[in-house]
Order: structure tokens, then C-alpha cells, then sequence
């Protein structure tokens, strides 16, 4: 029985162990479980978000956009969707730094959801408006943050599971004129990832356009 469950979670492994790479001495990170699944009715697709404590940032990444358990797709080549998401937030002065996690985390399965609802499928290099365009993502909706932009993440490479490839995308938040100049084609995503000169979000960043 046990060695049934071990390959049942094989895809949940993986990602655990290549988070594990770089953070060593965290065998037990925050973790924002889903507590009624998408199958069964659920309003978050993922099945989890673990979240570590990266020095001066929490490093987010996310559980069920591969195939954690068993292999369920035909293509055997890539996990589920193929992707994993991850955010880093910046430790701040926050009124409440728990609840600005879980603002996160309730991000990132909004984004999952677009996927599992439309089948779109975030690679890097890559954008996404979130709010209207005056909301901040933050807890109070006040920052400069709106949107995001996509990068592959840097720590965290692309794994080869049981049930094919993972690629890890990292979400950054950027400010609604940074959008603009991307949609008016002023500035590549790449180009604004160098001018922001970090993948770590700040909420209190000014925007670089």
C-alpha cells in the first residue's frame, strides 16, 4: 500500500524536491491547502500553494497545473498543463502579512482558474492584466501593481516527472503603465524585466516607464 501511494504522488514529489534544492532547511513551508476540490465543485483549481521564506521575499509555488498524482493526459511528454506558477513578494512593513499571503494565493489560483476554464496555457516572456487598471493587487488595492508580466524563474528549473515536463513560470507584478508601453509595443517584457532590475514584486516600487 505504501509504495502505491509513493507513485500515486510522484508529480507532488517533484515539485516538493525541486523546491527542496533551494531551500534546504524548509521541509515544512506555509502551505494553503484547497479545501473542496475543482472536481468536485471547488472554486480553487490548485491544489496547493506552498510558500518559502526566501530572506527578503516569500517565494510562491504552486501545486495543480501538472498532474500531481496519477497520469491522466495523452500526451506523455508534459505534466497536465505543463506549467507550475511562482510569485516572490517582497517582506514589508504590512499591516497584515498573512493575509497579503493569502491575497497572493487567492491570485494565482484566479490566474489557475483562467487556465482550467479557457485552456490557456502562460509562458514566459509574456503579460496579463489583472485588476481594471486602477487596482493595486495588493490587500488594500492601492498600490501601482495591476498586472503582470511572466519570466521563467530563475531558481526553480524545469523538472522532468513521472508525467513529463514542468516548466516553472514566475509571475511579476508591474504597474498599468509598464502595460501600456507594452501594448503600444515601447517596450518588450524582457526589456521592462531588465529595466525593473528585479523578479521580487514591491508593492511601493515606482513604475520604470
Amino acid at each position: 500500500m505504501g509504495e502505491m501511494n509513493k507513485i500515486k504522488n510522484d508529480g507532488w514529489d517533484a515539485i516538493t524536491n525541486a523546491c527542496e534544492k533551494i531551500y534546504p532547511n524548509q521541509k515544512d513551508p506555509k502551505h494553503y491547502g484547497t479545501l473542496i476540490s475543482w472536481q468536485l465543485g471547488g472554486n480553487d483549481p490548485l491544489k496547493g500553494i506552498s510558500v518559502y521564506d526566501a530572506g527578503d521575499c516569500w517565494h510562491f509555488v504552486t501545486y495543480g497545473l501538472s498532474e500531481l498524482f496519477d497520469k491522466e493526459t495523452d500526451n506523455k511528454d508534459i505534466s497536465g498543463y505543463g506549467m507550475e506558477f511562482t510569485f516572490k513578494l517582497k517582506k514589508d512593513n504590512y499591516e497584515d502579512e498573512e493575509m497579503e499571503i493569502r491575497g497572493i494565493c487567492g491570485i494565482l489560483q484566479s490566474i489557475a482558474r483562467q487556465t482550467f476554464t479557457t485552456g490557456e496555457i502562460f509562458n514566459s516572456y509574456e503579460y496579463l492584466y489583472y485588476t481594471d487598471y486602477s487596482e493595486g493587487i495588493d490587500i488594500k488595492k492601492q498600490s501601482n501593481i495591476t498586472g503582470f508580466i511572466t519570466i521563467p524563474d530563475k531558481e526553480i528549473e524545469s523538472i522532468m516527472t513521472p508525467n513529463g515536463k514542468v516548466n516553472f513560470v514566475e509571475f511579476i507584478g508591474v504597474t498599468d503603465a509598464e502595460l501600456n508601453a507594452i501594448m503600444n509595443k515601447k517596450i518588450t517584457v524582457r526589456e521592462l524585466y531588465k529595466k525593473i532590475g528585479s523578479d521580487i514584486t514591491n508593492y511601493n516600487r515606482r513604475s520604470v516607464i
